[in-house]
């Protein structure tokens, strides 16, 4: 599984104050917490207005790179912030991310085919927004895989992200997340696909039940990847659990290995 730790984010007011404040001893502490607990990639977003975004987001790249040897994920539309990290990235990183937006397609995509990252895309465009059926997002989708293929990257530098919405706001929201998902593995066998957890239990109380449930609903419909705390052990163990149940964890060995170090279970 592979697992964007999303701790270091501007737009949670402890990391906003630590990037206003350049504290660095703060950053790097999250940056190791993630790597310790399996990150796969360390997401870095700035949250900061375009004119600053540039500084930030390589001061955040710095000693992410410093604390831990992971790669990281480049949250981030704005083309100048994304060549500033490109410049100077230590590991190929992941791009996050291209939508079927024209700003995106022609300030983001360029950067990801000249650098050769790894990049997540986006199920929605500038006329439809979000699809609201599983074939409208399956359009974007080979549109936007064709686009990647076509510029020298491969299905498996991909990872695609069938958008999800909250569960409050219409019923069969997951369900939609669960077929586009089934139907980009059939499309497209070596691709990734990820997602952000946490929008599927927006405006819902237990939303940590939520979530774990959603997970491993999602692991079962094909997904290989997701935007999470990996520091939320009982996420991690739902996670564990349920590639486990899919027949994707070798003699159990990655959920006792966890288990035994202390990464999952009390």
């Amino acid at each position: 599984m592979i697992i964007i730790g999303e701790k270091i984010n501007g737009t949670r007011k402890m990391v906003a104050k630590a990037i206003q404040d350049r504290d660095t001893a703060f950053i790097r502490q999250l940056a190791e917490e993630q790597a310790k607990a399996g990150s796969t990639y360390i997401d870095i977003n700035a949250g900061t207005p375009p004119a600053r975004e540039p500084g930030d987001l390589v001061w955040l790249l710095e000693n992410v790179q410093a604390a831990c040897d992971l790669p990281v994920c480049l949250d981030s539309a704005n083309p100048e912030a994304l060549k500033a990290c490109l410049e100077i990235a230590d590991k190929t990183p992941l791009i996050n991310s291209v939508s079927g937006e024209k700003t995106r397609i022609d300030g983001v995509l360029p950067l990801a085919l000249k650098y050769r990252t790894n990049l997540i895309l986006l199920a929605l465009d500038d006329a439809q927004g979000i699809p609201e059926t599983s074939d409208g997002r399956m359009d974007i989708i080979q549109r936007l895989v064709d686009l990647a293929l076509d510029g020298g990257l491969t299905q498996d530098q991909l990872l695609i992200d069938p958008l999800v919405t909250a569960i409050s706001t219409g019923t069969e929201n997951a369900v939609i997340a669960f077929e586009t998902i089934r139907k980009i593995k059939v499309a497209f066998p070596m691709v990734h696909i990820t997602s952000g957890l946490s929008n599927i239990s927006f405006g819902m109380p237990l939303r940590k039940i939520i979530n774990r449930t959603f997970l491993a609903m999602c692991i079962s419909a094909g997904m290989d990847s997701a935007i999470a705390d990996p520091c939320d052990k009982d996420l991690t163990g739902t996670l564990l659990a349920a590639e486990m149940l899919m027949g994707k964890d070798r003699y159990c060995m990655n959920f006792n290995k966890a288990y035994r170090s202390g990464r999952i279970g009390a």
